[in-house]
């Protein structure tokens, strides 16, 4: 029921919508006086204002094009390499002509997997994460399907399917590839290179890298981590479960809402957002362009989310956030028990934030305990000072100290020699 109220919501606030609007934009023409007056600009920007809180933000642009190497601008293609029903492979391919420009020959990077989290936000939020990977790296990222969008007759998606679709899109990379999970995909991507490594899968990756992820959320436990121990399974099912309504694609579907996770993000850092909304309404008043394009910018990627199906967001509050399976040696995939203690020569760096409110201190870190026939040598641990989870894959710091740790941990693990003749024979 409260799916259709939010979907009624939208449909009676249309009208008001399409008014705000026009009075916008009528107060917004250079030759209207009432432009330039103190009251048409107060108008003005409280219709503005109601259009941003009204919005139903949809996918954002990832609106990457281009990068620089060596000093030269590379064009990129962005390419989809492998998809299923709730999710794609999306190549951010390099042009190869701009490639021998700026490189002066054959240059075979690292094939590098970014894992997006599947917990509200689209992929998108991790731009600036494949910004900075790919002068150095041919990036592949996963981009989630929204469940409201699949219809009902392609099936179910539970952590299972989630495993193995990290599975294949492994081996869509292909051999001594390297893995990055930010945040959520912690657990079932340590899970799938484990399954791989015990049967000594050719296709398992030369490196796995994990950023602020839910491996043990029993250590430093985040308010987060409290309210899913807090309540019992049966109340997430209860209280967080609807129904997607009509004219959905994924009509009937019965999923988390993406609604929902978004008012527990705000409820988290409710004070900073209520000032940065009045922020907002003073820069509108005032015409700071600059600072009203900063606010659009972030919130137009913030308050886009997308549902989560049913069956994978109880599967993941249960195993992941109240039993703790992967950690307790009891996770179990489609009938056999997970051992991170068979991986053996996959490197291992784990990433955490000093300030991280949404997995503490340690939880990534227990990455390291559960793959315990790792060698040392083959072993990275970084705590960023002075960020939160955000900032442990975007932003300043991560592009000055986090990611330049990425890259060097990858390449101490990398065969060049080997990389050009896999890719020169592909």
């Amino acid at each position: 029921m409260l799916y259709h109220l939010y979907e009624l919501n939208h449909a009676v606030v249309r009208p008001f919508r399409a008014m705000a609007k026009l009075n916008a934009n009528w107060l917004s023409m250079p030759f209207n006086p009432a432009s330039y007056s103190m009251p048409g600009r107060f108008s003005a920007a409280a219709s503005n204002f109601f259009l941003s809180v009204t919005r139903r933000y949809g996918k954002p642009e990832w609106g990457i094009e281009q990068t620089t190497i060596n000093g030269y601008p590379v064009g990129i293609e962005q390419e989809v390499v492998w998809e299923e029903d709730f999710c794609r492979l999306l190549h951010f391919k390099r042009r190869q002509e701009d490639m021998l420009c700026a490189h002066g020959g054959q240059r075979y990077d690292p094939r590098v997997l970014i894992v997006a989290p599947l917990s509200g936000h689209y992929a998108t939020l991790l731009r600036g994460t494949v910004e900075a990977m790919l002068p150095e790296h041919e990036v592949y990222v996963t981009d989630w399907q929204d469940a409201r969008n699949v219809p009902v007759a392609q099936g179910r998606f539970d952590l299972n399917d989630y495993i193995d679709y990290v599975d294949s899109m492994i081996r869509q990379l292909g051999p001594r590839a390297h893995v990055i999970g930010i945040c959520q995909p912690g657990p079932p991507v340590l899970a799938a290179i484990s399954l791989m490594a015990e049967t000594d899968d050719p296709a398992r990756p030369a490196t796995m890298t994990f950023m602020g992820s839910p491996i043990d959320t029993r250590r430093s436990p985040t308010v987060p981590n409290e309210l899913a121990k807090k309540r019992s399974h049966a109340w997430f099912e209860q209280n967080m479960i609807y129904t997607v309504p009509w004219p959905n694609p994924g009509v009937m579907r019965r999923v988390y809402p993406g609604f929902l996770q978004l008012s527990g993000f705000i409820t988290m850092n409710q004070g900073l957002h209520i000032d940065a909304h009045k922020d907002y309404f003073d820069h509108l008043v005032k015409g700071d362009c600059d600072s009203i394009q900063k606010h659009r910018e972030f919130y137009n990627e913030y308050l886009a989310v997308l549902d989560l199906t049913e069956e994978f967001y109880l599967q993941t509050i249960r195993e992941v956030f109240q039993e703790h399976h992967l950690p307790r040696g009891m996770f179990y995939h489609r009938g056999r028990l997970v051992r991170p203690e068979a991986i053996s020569d996959v490197a291992l760096m784990t990433v955490e934030g000093e300030n991280d409110d949404i997995a503490g201190i340690g939880q990534t870190q227990a990455a390291h305990d559960l793959c315990c026939n790792i060698p040392e040598q083959k072993r990275f641990d970084y705590v960023q000072p002075g960020v939160g989870h955000y900032g442990v894959f975007n932003g300043r710091r991560f592009r000055s100290e986090i990611q330049p740790r990425i890259r060097d941990f990858i390449r101490s693990n990398f065969d060049w020699k080997k990389e050009a003749d896999y890719r020169g024979g592909s």
